[in-house]
């Protein structure tokens, strides 16, 4: 006789989390934090990051935190804080309660039917209930998704300012200080022998060796890629990110099949079927994984097993986000078999102040798995408060 294995609500123990971990509120806030310096992608440039900033409280007092990353509004995607804070207020909330927190699946698919798309707010809340599990468990959040099988991840740098000569020295400071040593340039915010002419002179002033990413934010033609793609490769680039427009499935395909650098996926691959399209399709041999893209840590190693499985290396992004963001996406980067290309969460560093009473901590060119139940992290109200946008 087969017996079926009992759910979590079917055992005694399981009842009483889900009792304790029963959702009672969740509220969302927009924070608007200045950054260090002006940060330019092909369509936009920002100066503050917009963030919602996700609470869940469950019914036996633990209290949870995620966070959305936007990048100037609705413009590297169709959500914006705006957006998220009245989609979360009026529809994924109040699908949500009651709902033990540690049913994140469930959870999954109670905001799938309240909401389509939405990743962006899906995943800050998702972010929440994993770290009020986690508290309530007193277990670090990767436990609930696996278990860590890394603790420490080689980082990355965005240089995106425009100028040269201020990105060298602080491409310099970074290594000096031993944060990082691997560097993200990015591309298509201006054409492309303006950009290539500053590539030249970061190449020429950074170490011998240093690896660069070139993002072009799919800011160039296939016509743009024939041309300019050999001037990446003799300038040492190692990865090329997204340089056209997502979507162009077949173009894309044909410029990673010229390509002699390696060419990554990011705004073409949100959804699992994207994952599959994209990765059976050839249009990259790197992906790069965001939970702002993916919606949840399952959905997100779910994408990166479907990647995985055609050969397609990994890639750890980021939307520029603080402490509590960045450490969510690491909870969810260290339980992934493999990671190929470490990761970029260098958000909390851009900012004028971190979200948090500690932030990350970044040395010998690593940025480490935060510590302790949860995210690993605390935010701090004093800075939450002070950059909150008033209602």
């Amino acid at each position: 006789m087969t017996v079926s294995p009992a759910s979590p609500q079917e055992t005694a123990a399981g009842r009483d989390l889900c009792r304790a971990t029963a959702i009672r509120r969740i509220s969302a806030r927009i924070i608007e934090a200045p950054t260090t310096r002006q940060h330019k992608l092909s369509n936009t440039s920002v100066r503050h990051q917009g963030y919602i900033f996700v609470t869940v409280e469950l019914e036996n007092g633990v209290t949870g935190f995620g966070e959305g990353s936007t990048l100037g509004g609705p413009r590297w995607a169709e959500e914006s804080v705006e957006a998220m804070k009245a989609n979360i207020d009026a529809y994924l909330a109040p699908a949500l309660i009651g709902h033990p927190a540690c049913l994140a699946e469930a959870a999954s698919l109670q905001m799938e039917r309240a909401a389509k798309r939405n990743y962006t707010a899906k995943s800050a809340i998702d972010m929440a209930l994993l770290d009020a599990t986690g508290k309530t468990l007193e277990v670090p959040a990767h436990v609930l998704l696996g278990g860590a099988v890394r603790t420490s991840f080689e980082a990355v740098w965005a240089l995106a300012s425009g100028d040269a000569a201020q990105e060298v020295e602080e491409a310099l400071e970074m290594i000096r200080r031993g944060w990082f040593r691997r560097f993200k340039i990015k591309l298509g915010f201006a054409d492309p022998q303006t950009d290539l002419a500053r590539l030249a002179a970061l190449q020429a002033a950074l170490p011998a060796g240093t690896p660069l990413v070139a993002d072009v934010n799919q800011a160039w033609s296939e016509a743009e890629c024939i041309r300019h793609l050999p001037a990446l490769r003799d300038l040492g680039v190692s990865l090329i990110e997204q340089p056209i427009a997502a979507g162009q499935t077949a173009a894309s395909a044909r410029i990673a099949a010229r390509s002699e650098v390696p060419v990554m996926m990011d705004e073409s691959v949100s959804t699992l079927a994207e994952a599959a399209r994209e990765s059976a399709a050839a249009t990259g041999s790197v992906l790069s994984l965001k939970l702002c893209k993916h919606g949840s840590a399952h959905t997100l190693k779910r994408v990166a097993g479907i990647a995985a499985a055609q050969g397609v290396q990994l890639y750890g992004g980021c939307l520029l986000e603080s402490s509590i963001g960045a450490a969510g996406h690491l909870q969810a980067f260290a339980t992934l078999p493999r990671l190929e290309w470490g990761t970029e969460q260098f958000g909390p560093k851009i900012l004028v102040e971190d979200l948090v009473t500690e932030g990350l901590r970044y040395a010998d060119f690593q940025v480490h798995l935060p510590q302790g139940p949860g995210l690993g992290i605390t935010p701090n109200p004093e800075v939450i408060d002070k950059y909150a946008r008033k209602e």
